[in-house]
């Protein structure tokens, strides 16, 4: 089975931080951005908000 890899932009409220990432799981990632589970850009900065995603393909 291949996997399905997504582009996605994260923000930290309107008009403010972007953060643009790549995930495989998705919804998993959205999840540890909102609760902050790995220290980086996003917990920094609050990008807590999923603005825009599209899946890229398979691999």
């Amino acid at each position: 089975m291949e996997d399905q890899a997504y582009v996605y932009i994260m923000a930290s409220a309107r008009n403010g931080t972007l953060y643009l990432g790549s995930a495989v799981n998705l919804p998993k990632r959205v999840w540890e951005h909102r609760n902050g589970v790995v220290e980086g850009f996003t917990k920094k900065y609050g990008c807590k908000l999923l603005v825009w995603y599209e899946l890229v393909g398979s691999w």
